[in-house]
């Protein structure tokens, strides 16, 4: 497998980003694995803009198709004294595949101090627990995964995943290539007849400035409230292994069948 910190340290860097190739075992069909994209999009739009605040949300709109060579462009929108936005392009012959709008900020003093956000009930794996992976060809192979079933309803996932090798990367980079790690909640309603499902786009906000975890695990959330017409939406979240919120999310998804 291929770490992604091995594609950002081999990738050429240019004065707006860099451009690299998408190894096959990041594949999901057709296409680069969204959380890749997304996740290079990012560190591009770090290396571009110095001494950035914290990633606080991200706009991510999966347009098209990205294989083999690709371009990440990031420019700056707009800089004031707290907030930063920033936009990643990521381009491949087949054109523009992915669209970022990056927003930064810094933490400001306030009055407020209110937090209902739930917490994870779950305990991430115990040492000797039960792992998979996926197939060496697909990017799947590149996480370690532990699935809790009980209690969830028929278009929801609850997984804590690690990438296998997350050894040296940014935490929002890693957090960006994990995050979109789960199938669409959809699929679960799909799983006999394997109809194809593609995202569509990816909302994230970020709880925390400083996003930290033990043994690389985060559990990770998906529901899918409707799915209908050839299209679901779906909420997501993600926690750390102490319970700790860390990011809410949405996401619409295509339903091809």
């Amino acid at each position: 497998m291929t770490p992604l910190a091995s594609i950002l340290a081999t990738a050429t860097r240019t004065a707006t980003g860099f451009t690299t190739s998408v190894p096959t075992d990041w594949m999901q069909g057709r296409t680069a694995y969204g959380g890749l994209s997304a996740a290079l999009a990012l560190r591009a739009a770090l290396e571009v803009e110095p001494d950035l605040p914290p990633l606080r949300s991200a706009q991510v709109a999966f347009i098209g198709p990205l294989a083999g060579d690709i371009t990440v462009t990031a420019t700056k929108l707009r800089r004031g004294r707290n907030a930063a936005f920033l936009q990643s392009d990521v381009t491949s012959d087949a054109g523009l595949g992915m669209r970022a709008t990056f927003v930064f900020m810094a933490p400001l003093a306030s009055a407020l101090d209110h937090d209902t956000a739930p917490r994870a009930t779950q305990a991430p794996p115990a040492p000797d627990a039960e792992l998979y992976t996926g197939p060496e060809d697909f990017f799947t192979g590149n996480f370690n995964f532990h699935d809790r079933r009980d209690g969830l309803g028929p278009a929801e996932w609850l997984r804590w995943a690690r990438l296998r090798d997350h050894t040296g990367l940014h935490p929002f980079v890693e957090l960006m290539a994990i995050g979109d790690a789960l199938p669409p909640a959809a699929f679960k309603l799909l799983e006999e007849r394997r109809t194809p499902l593609s995202s569509l786009n990816w909302q994230i906000n970020f709880q925390t400035a400083e996003p930290a975890t033990t043994d690389g695990w985060w559990l990770l959330h998906a529901h899918a409230d409707t799915a209908h017409h050839g299209y679901s939406t779906q909420r997501m979240a993600i926690w750390n292994a102490a319970g700790e919120p860390i990011a809410e999310a949405m996401q619409g998804v295509a339903i091809f069948g």
